[in-house]
């Protein structure tokens, strides 16, 4: 159940805390990138929701909740190497489309720099802490302020570097979270296993 908690509390954390929630506030979103966070977030909420079929189970020696404890790991298992896949195999695809969402953004201001469009792009430049795609482009735009030019001038490359950064703590998260899932899986068979032998001598 606590490990459930953690992986929910880590994906929230990317999708509403880190700089790629920046790329949710608007029409457009990377949706392969948030993906993966569903998965991993639905993954520790159906962890934490089975933690009871476990203690229940090992409490009672009833192997018919031992057994619905394993059949539930099953799925969280099969749910959290799909996250890992996701989060190593999509990396591509997903830094396309947090980029491709960006240069949106960067082109609406350039041709309307004013308004509601002026702070879309400027809070894409305050999360990635950059300012415009590079070279001169980045005359005339809203930059945040302290941010270290012409090194911090190319968002595209912000961008990758972010996701690169999320994704593979998604990957490791959900690869450890399996991990600990396999262990759960052997130790409740091992209990179901010992209870129908302990039956079977009296």
């Amino acid at each position: 159940q606590l490990a459930g908690l953690a992986v929910i509390a880590f994906g929230l954390w990317l999708r509403f805390g880190g700089a790629m929630a920046e790329f949710a506030t608007d029409k457009k979103s990377p949706e392969y990138f948030f993906l993966g966070l569903y998965v991993l977030v639905g993954a520790g909420a159906i962890m934490s929701a089975v933690g009871f079929f476990g203690c229940c189970g090992a409490a009672r020696e009833s192997q018919c909740l031992l057994g619905a404890f394993f059949a539930c790991l099953l799925v969280i298992f099969a749910a959290e190497v799909t996250a890992g896949v996701f989060a190593f195999i999509g990396k591509k695809v997903a830094i396309q489309e947090a980029q491709k969402i960006y240069e949106d953004a960067y082109d609406d201001y350039m041709k309307n720099p004013v308004g509601k469009v002026n702070s879309t792009i400027y809070r894409y430049h305050v999360a990635l802490q950059c300012c415009g795609k590079g070279g001169v482009e980045q005359v005339g735009l809203p930059c945040p302020e302290n941010i270290q030019l012409p090194k911090a001038s190319n968002c595209l490359v912000e961008i990758q570097n972010v996701i690169d950064a999320n994704l593979h703590l998604v990957g490791i998260v959900g690869i450890a979270i399996a991990g600990i899932t396999i262990f759960g899986m052997i130790f409740s068979m091992v209990l179901c296993c010992v209870i129908r032998n302990t039956r079977d001598m009296i």
